[in-house]
């Protein structure tokens, strides 16, 4: 956690994304009233009644936003919580235990692959028609985990003949433990990045599903904002707040959580981090040009 404390654009990810959960936490207070109560004019734009303006249908967009934020970031920490256990468990038991228990969970890692994720996603959605968010964690959860499988999966490899792994075997520790006290562990830094990345995805792939008309309308979530301001053809009229607020809200969240993404995407590949070595690189540079300049 200190290396990812060091880095300032992870810091600053960390900033956005817990402004936003406190938002969503405080919802409550922030917005005591119902957010789908009609408490204006139909499309009135922002002004000190209503700091984000209201909907066609009157309702206050702030308050929708801040209740809204409790829907989608729940949906994605825990749709990326699901993701990430499922896919660093099969990818664990598959790369350590080899054989039969490898070939089988490999095939049906590539099995759910190649099948293309948001098309079978809105396949699923219109089967069930009108989905709450758990039927969305669900069937998100059940089609993503296959990426963060593979990769963990090579990296147990890589470390189940490493010398501490096979000292663990011969002193006869259990599996379970070799699995979870040995090499669990080291792959920490690639489980945090599986973890974010299925968190961003889980946000997208929600929204992108009530945006289609797929979630429940009941639920105010930033993806049935904008489902709601588009079918009240917000950007035709004019009230680019209505549609802008739930944008702003998902682009802040990928923007945080990106960034801390990059923080352990180079603390798993150390030859990422370019920023020290370019900087070293150029002060040898300009070093070695000044010692030919007196020389000279």
């Amino acid at each position: 956690m200190n290396a990812v404390l060091k880095q300032k654009k992870a810091v600053f990810g960390l900033v956005i994304v817990a402004l936003l959960c406190l938002t969503a936490l405080l919802a409550p207070v922030l917005a005591p009233n119902d957010p789908a109560a009609r408490v204006g004019r139909p499309h009135q734009p922002p002004s000190t009644e209503h700091v984000l303006g209201t909907t066609k249908m009157g309702r206050d967009v702030f308050a929708q936003f801040v209740w809204g934020a409790r829907s989608s970031l729940a949906v994605g920490f825990a749709t990326g919580l699901a993701i990430t256990a499922l896919g660093t468990l099969l990818g664990l038991f598959g790369g350590y235990f080899g054989g039969r228990t490898d070939n089988a969970l490999d095939l049906l890692t590539n099995a759910v692959l190649v099948i293309p994720n948001i098309p079978l996603l809105i396949l699923l959605a219109s089967f069930a028609g009108k989905v709450g968010p758990v039927a969305i964690m669900t069937i998100i959860a059940l089609t993503s985990w296959p990426w963060g499988a593979r990769m963990t999966r090579s990296q147990t490899l890589a470390l189940r003949n490493r010398e501490f792994v096979v000292a663990a075997r011969m002193i006869g520790e259990p599996s379970w433990r070799v699995v979870f006290v040995e090499i669990l562990p080291n792959l920490l830094p690639l489980i945090a990045l599986n973890f974010v990345g299925s968190v961003i995805y889980a946000i997208v792939a929600q929204t992108t599903l009530e945006y289609l008309g797929f979630g429940d309308p009941l639920n105010v979530s930033w993806g049935t904002m904008l489902y709601n301001a588009q079918n009240s053809s917000a950007i035709i009229v004019g009230a680019w707040w209505d549609i802008a607020t739930p944008c702003i809200g998902i682009m802040l969240v990928g923007l945080g959580l990106s960034l801390v993404n990059f923080t352990f995407d180079e603390i798993a590949n150390p030859q990422l981090r370019s920023g020290p070595a370019l900087t070293r690189w150029l002060q040898l540079s300009n070093r070695r040009k000044r010692l030919s300049r007196s020389g000279s």
